[in-house]
């Protein structure tokens, strides 16, 4: 059974219509981007809520079983053999936090889904299989999980979801050829994906957040009135 997740919330304006659900990376936690809300600068007139869940502990094989928190296990960098239990239990609680959502009166169009390196390939396995459509997916510095099924499991209502994807040209943890991988595998199945590279590492540079503030105006426009 999934227990709700403890989470960080950050509301840009009172009375939010509008909702994005950030995931962290490896070892991070629900602050890791708490205060990049205010560099994003976005419209005074948008009321978002940006909600920071902190992923469960548990042993992370690549990091000699040390207990960290994490949104699946990892066996080996580079790809290779996939923790599709933990993928898919993590798919499950931010599925929960939609619903949450949704019972705040916060409609599925108006919902953003987002997550860096293992919290933004959550996001995509999440999004891409969601049953009601999505504003859109960000995924920063992270890979597309479980690619062999997506065409199988994607559902319909997000063939068209936005997909902004963002990555560093120096990136040594997850490398820009794996990033370019995934990026091409969601094209081949026709889903419009906005790409950005950057002279990086594994990390978000300012650059990147002026693109993903515009991309978020754009996906989530400020409501009339």
């Amino acid at each position: 059974m999934n227990t709700t997740l403890e989470t960080i919330e950050v509301e840009t304006g009172a009375r939010p219509d509008a909702a994005v659900l950030w995931l962290h990376g490896l070892g991070a936690d629900g602050h890791d981007f708490e205060a990049l809300v205010p560099a994003l600068r976005l419209p005074a007139g948008l009321a978002l809520r940006f909600v920071f869940p902190h992923a469960p502990v548990r042993p992370v094989t690549i990091n000699m079983g040390m207990q960290m928190r994490a949104w699946y296990d990892i066996f080996e960098l580079g790809g290779g053999r996939q923790d599709e239990a933990g993928i898919r239990a993590s798919q499950a609680q931010l599925q929960a936090l939609i619903a949450r959502e949704r019972e705040r009166g916060v409609a599925s169009q108006r919902i953003v889904l987002a997550g860096f390196s293992q919290g933004g390939a959550i996001a995509l396995q999440t999004g891409l299989r969601h049953p009601e459509p999505l504003a859109g997916i960000m995924a920063l510095s992270t890979w597309l999980p479980l690619a062999d099924t997506l065409a199988a499991e994607r559902h319909p209502a997000n063939a068209k979801v936005p997909v902004f994807m963002a990555h560093g040209s120096h990136d040594d943890m997850v490398g820009i050829d794996r990033a370019e991988r995934s990026r091409d595998a969601l094209e081949a199945l026709g889903y419009q994906v906005e790409w950005h590279a950057y002279p990086m590492a594994h990390a978000v540079c300012p650059e990147e957040v002026v693109a993903i503030s515009d991309w978020l105006g754009r996906v989530l426009p400020t409501s009339p009135g």
